[in-house]
């Protein structure tokens, strides 16, 4: 049977999914500090979010994995699906229930399978296809485009859901380096997967006015992205979403 599947935006690429009867949260961010804005409203304390059934955090960067305002929320068994350098600090942070995958490594909670799929960043990542309920996610972090991510429909099957970084991130400090896939590289990842929906996540950000003129360079506008995709793969269905506004994706 095909179970409902929705996603709430929180911020950045903190996300709320419903999928499988079950809710997963994504990536939590829900404070800012020097050089760390999400650039738009953050839309749930931890303390007042839904029961969560699960959190997928891809790697250990602040603004991907808050555990310090994320500690707030009370379920401190609640399941946690990890990359592995995020296992010592969400234990610090009091999480009893925590999982590391590497990528192509899989685990289950209730009825839903969360497959861990490779990931490239500034530091150690891993993105998610999380499957229940005859529904299926990708949440790619905030990784570059790599070849092995062209695979993911070939391994997991059709996605109902991609939920993909979009700025480009470059450090101006390290060479102008590129850590982020940009808008035109996600749309690319987008015409291969053709998921049902296809929504942009990590582009408000901002490192504030002398982060964003010295040390970081991205593209913050998430129509960059829909207009590409629309080009390249216009029969699949692209939307950005607000924070706190929650979108059902169609059977």
């Amino acid at each position: 049977m095909t179970e409902a599947l929705a996603v709430t935006r929180v911020t950045h690429s903190c996300h709320l999914i419903e999928i499988g009867g079950l809710m997963v949260l994504t990536d939590p961010w829900f404070s800012e500090k020097a050089f760390y804005h999400p650039g738009e409203p953050i839309a749930f304390r931890p303390e007042d979010l839904p029961h969560l059934d699960a959190v997928v955090i891809s790697h250990e960067h602040y603004d991907h994995c808050d555990l310090d305002a994320f500690q707030r929320y009370p379920d401190k068994d609640v399941p946690m699906i990890v990359a592995g350098p995020v296992v010592e600090k969400a234990r610090k942070a009091g999480f009893t229930n925590v999982t590391p995958l590497e990528a192509w490594e899989a685990t289950r909670v209730g009825d839903l399978t969360f497959h861990a799929a490779p990931g490239e960043h500034g530091v150690h990542e891993v993105t998610y296809v999380i499957a229940g309920g005859g529904r299926s996610v990708y949440f790619a972090g905030d990784t570059l485009l790599t070849p092995e991510l062209r695979t993911l429909t070939d391994r997991f099957g059709p996605l109902d859901l991609t939920l993909l970084p979009v700025n480009g991130l470059h450090i101006r400090v390290a060479g102008n380096k590129q850590v982020v896939m940009n808008a035109e590289e996600a749309a690319e990842l987008t015409a291969v997967l053709r998921p049902k929906l296809a929504i942009p996540q990590h582009y408000a950000f901002t490192a504030g006015p002398i982060g964003d003129r010295f040390i970081l360079k991205s593209d913050r506008d998430p129509t960059i992205y829909v207009e590409a995709a629309r080009r390249l793969v216009p029969e699949v269905p692209v939307r950005v979403i607000a924070p706190g506004e929650r979108v059902v994706i169609p059977v």
